[in-house]
């Protein structure tokens, strides 16, 4: 191989390695690269490892040892999950990358214990890696959740844990009525919010009449108490903080970089050949999926522009706005407040695209919400709750859902804001969705949450961080048990796929989550509680 050898040399044991084997045998294998023809070894060296393979050679012979060495190779589906375990195997002797390696594991194993309670799926791969690197006093995945529970196997809640991650997930079908649903009975069970938790009682289980009215039993969910959350919090941010652990994951990512980028070097045009045997597929026919993009910002600039130059020219008599004890405003009459016409609308005048001056500058980027600055536009146009009922937004995502239908192949996640400042914002939102019947198949919605307690504690439209939770959660606890009364919110709820909060990161904190921290029912500071209170919003979704 010549000088190409001692380019590849440094990396080769990551590549050549067999689980049952020492290092010396690796580095034997290693050896006999110099042996090698050049095409031979870039066909090793690209699909992974050497298994006990057997190396062609110029000279058409090799040493007794040699011969003992037959070719196979692994598939990139049996070395995937080897990206921790090599350093934990092959730098046995040395303790330090050996425990930063366990760090990140351990880190891994939190990951997946949030994810398993959520009722999420984790990756199949990491979690098949993670069952073959155990860690010094760590306790199987079923064994972390609470063991007050008494979780075993037999328990319902946990088989269905389990039987989540060998489900396969196939993607719904077009419904003619996306709205369409069948409503259940009710159930007989009460909520009640105690510690920033809903607890759940079946009134049904009780052996008398006077209990069946008042009390019930309480209904076991598994979720990490705060205890637990904290030290596993304060571990992940000791582990944020550590140099070490951050100089070595910067350079194993650097090394994943370069190996993925000498695979593009040496397989881009096998890749690119085996790419053309297969048939209708391409970049633009393979399935791409916008996610964490607001539903208010799911149109372009120019999109935008057009639609608000279309209805000021075709329905400017409208009436579309009103501000409290006044008489409403025509389209028309809003522009002219704004000293506005048609002509002079332009792209750069709208002024809705996030710049470099809106990087970490949380302000400037909620800014851009506002087209030509002005709250009244964003209000009328991007809003789904406002004195035309949000008939122009749902026009404005109709619009781009049907931009995505033609495509076929591109699909989108949006967010949809509930700020918990009121009860009824779930059943505004669910009526805005199905009276308008904004619904595509490429489309699924995603449910924000900002973090705004501060102003409506500072406008007294809430009296605690609890009554936030509760104009959250109440209506989704009270449409599971009493779906008749919620209808609009039981059909929304069929293409709502999850929760996401938002907010300006970059702030520091000035309370830190411990365990004698206030309860969200004592919390009625006029500042924000400290952002690792997502936990309460976590064991809430596990418990509904």
């Amino acid at each position: 191989v010549g000088a190409e050898s001692q380019i590849v040399r440094q990396p080769l044991s990551q590549f050549i390695h067999d689980n049952h084997q020492e290092r010396s045998d690796l580095l034997h294998v290693e050896e006999l690269i110099e042996d090698c023809e050049i095409e031979e070894f870039q066909r090793v060296l690209i699909t992974g490892a050497v298994h006990r393979g057997r190396v062609s050679s110029k000279t058409g012979s090799t040493s007794t040892r040699n011969q003992n060495v037959t070719s196979a190779v692994e598939s990139p589906r049996n070395w995937t999950g080897k990206l921790l375990s090599s350093d934990l195997k092959m730098n046995s002797g040395d303790e330090e990358i050996g425990d930063l390696s366990r760090f990140l594991v351990q880190a891994l194993k939190i990951r997946q214990k949030y994810i398993t309670l959520a009722l999420q799926s984790f990756p199949k791969t990491t979690a098949s890696f993670l069952k073959a690197v155990p860690i010094r006093g760590s306790q199987p995945i079923i064994n972390i959740v609470d063991e007050k529970l008494k979780i075993d196997g037999s328990n319902s809640i946990v088989s269905s844990i389990i039987s989540l991650q060998s489900r396969t997930m196939t993607p719904p079908s077009d419904p003619i009525q996306p709205f369409d649903t069948s409503f259940h009975s009710d159930q007989p069970l009460r909520f009640e919010l105690q510690s920033g938790v809903y607890q759940v009682f079946d009134l049904s289980l009780n052996t008398t009449a006077a209990d069946c009215t008042s009390n019930g039993i309480q209904l076991q969910f598994p979720y990490p108490d705060v205890a637990s959350f904290i030290a596993e919090f304060n571990i992940l941010v000791a582990m944020a903080a550590n140099g070490p652990l951050k100089s070595y994951t910067y350079k194993r990512l650097s090394y994943l970089a370069s190996r993925f980028t000498m695979h593009g070097l040496l397989n881009e045009s096998r890749e690119v050949a085996a790419q053309r045997t297969i048939s209708h597929k391409d970049f633009y026919n393979v399935r791409k999926i916008d996610t964490h993009i607001h539903a208010s910002s799911c149109m372009n600039q120019k999109h935008l522009l057009r639609f608000i130059k279309k209805k000021l020219r075709t329905e400017s008599s409208q009436y579309v706005f009103k501000r409290s004890g006044k008489h409403p405003w025509t389209l028309q009459q809003v522009f002219n407040k704004l000293n506005l016409s048609s002509y002079d609308l332009s792209v750069d005048h709208l002024d809705v695209h996030a710049d470099r001056n809106t990087f970490h500058r949380f302000d400037k980027f909620n800014a851009k919400y506002n087209p030509i600055g002005a709250s009244e536009l964003r209000d009328i146009f991007i809003k789904t709750d406002n004195f035309s009922n949000g008939r122009y937004f749902a026009e404005l995502i109709k619009e781009v859902s049907d931009d995505l239908e033609e495509s076929k192949y591109q699909c989108s996640e949006l967010r949809l804001s509930i700020y918990g400042k009121s009860l009824d914002e779930w059943d505004k939102l669910a009526k805005w969705a199905v009276n308008h019947k904004v619904y595509s198949p490429n489309v699924r919605w995603l449910i924000q949450i900002p973090r705004l307690y501060d102003v409506f504690r500072s406008n007294n439209l809430v009296e605690n961080f609890g009554d936030v939770i509760r104009n959250v959660f109440q209506p989704l606890f009270e449409v599971t048990a009493r779906p008749r009364s919620h209808p609009e919110l039981h059909q929304f709820l069929k293409h709502v796929i999850g929760f996401d909060s938002v907010d300006d990161e970059s702030k520091l904190e000035p309370h830190r989550f411990r365990n004698d921290s206030p309860v969200p029912e004592s919390w009625d500071s006029t500042e924000n509680p400290p952002y690792s209170f997502i936990y309460i919003i976590f064991i809430v979704i596990c418990s509904c």
